[in-house]
């Protein structure tokens, strides 16, 4: 039985794991003042330049019934079956669309990550190794299903300007936080994005407090994966998350910049630290 393992562009995986796991991705729509693009279509950088230069705030829209349909219709007819594994159904109706366009066609098992950015991947990872060992789709969403609890999804915002644009936050917090440098970490908690601390200083320290702070409060790490996920970042920031997972004893780092559907909220110098915070259990 051939299973598609598919996702949509917001789970922001490195295009190498893209493709060596055949993933079938469906972009988000993002526009740019009167700019209507898809997801990929322009570089994260080049969105924040474009973005910069109108004064205005990048949208992005959900992914439709419609687009759907044509995806997953598209996929059967190559595949037997389709598991889906989609963003947070408490950020975006994409994920009722997708499961509404699955009961009508069949085969096809949507999965609520409950999580965002590479957290999604990292379960993305997990569907395409069961896969591989010749699982059937429904097993596979149900073992998917059992780890969205553990996903560990946080980052590090460096300034609140776009969570300002965004009306998350008001023009003396914006004032506040920029005087100070304090930079807000940011963590998913059951499908909701929250904020739980505030950096102060310089982004670099910062980024190593952070990720030492992380794999502290999330202790029990999956160390056969970590993905270092930004907007964009200094090569200091990028490096300084790396020694943290090197010295945590992480298989495997990789690096993947974050699209324009994650990175619409919460702007430039961004950068995130995920993994799978179940390394403790075993799975067969």
């Amino acid at each position: 039985m051939k299973v598609a393992i598919s996702s949509e562009s917001s789970c922001d995986l490195p295009q190498e794991l893209i493709d060596r796991y055949n993933v079938k991705i469906i972009p988000y729509h993002i526009q740019v003042g009167d700019m209507v693009f898809e997801d990929g279509a322009i570089s994260t950088a080049e969105l924040f330049e474009r973005a910069d230069a109108l004064n205005t705030l990048p949208k992005t829209s959900a992914i439709n019934e419609v687009e759907f349909e044509e995806h997953f219709s598209k996929l059967k007819e190559e595949y037997d079956s389709v598991v889906h594994i989609s963003l947070s159904s408490e950020i975006t109706s994409a994920t009722k669309n997708a499961e509404s366009v699955a009961k009508r066609l069949g085969d096809v098992y949507v999965v609520d990550s409950r999580t965002l950015s590479s957290g999604i991947g990292l379960l993305v990872i997990y569907a395409c190794q069961l896969a591989e060992k010749g699982l059937d789709a429904k097993d596979i969403a149900e073992k998917v299903r059992a780890r969205t609890p553990y996903v560990q999804c946080s980052s590090v915002i460096e300034r609140l300007d776009y969570l300002y644009k965004g009306g998350r936050c008001n023009s003396l917090q914006l004032l506040g936080a920029n005087l100070l440098k304090l930079r807000p970490r940011i963590v998913i908690r059951d499908g909701v994005i929250g904020n739980d601390k505030k950096y102060r200083g310089n982004i670099v320290r910062v980024q190593e407090k952070y990720c030492k702070e992380i794999l502290e409060d999330f202790p029990n790490p999956d160390l056969s994966c970590v993905i270092i996920v930004y907007t964009t970042a200094t090569p200091e920031m990028i490096a300084a998350s790396r020694k943290a997972c090197v010295e945590a004893g992480f298989k495997n780092i990789y690096e993947a910049v974050a699209g324009g559907t994650v990175a619409s909220h919460c702007g430039a110098h961004t950068l995130g630290i995920m993994y799978l915070n179940d390394g403790n259990i075993i799975r067969d």
